[in-house]
């Protein structure tokens, strides 16, 4: 089954500081997914 959403390798840095380093994910048909934050947004 292929992904309806998929993220591969995804780095963020701000200013030397890394945020996210190769961060993957991918969203099957029918799955749910959400990336909630410390203050739930």
């Amino acid at each position: 089954m292929s992904a309806l959403l998929e993220i591969v390798d995804v780095v963020k840095r701000f200013r030397g500081l890394t945020a996210i380093d190769s961060v993957s994910l991918s969203v099957q048909d029918g799955e749910i997914f959400a990336i909630i934050g410390p203050n739930g947004a």
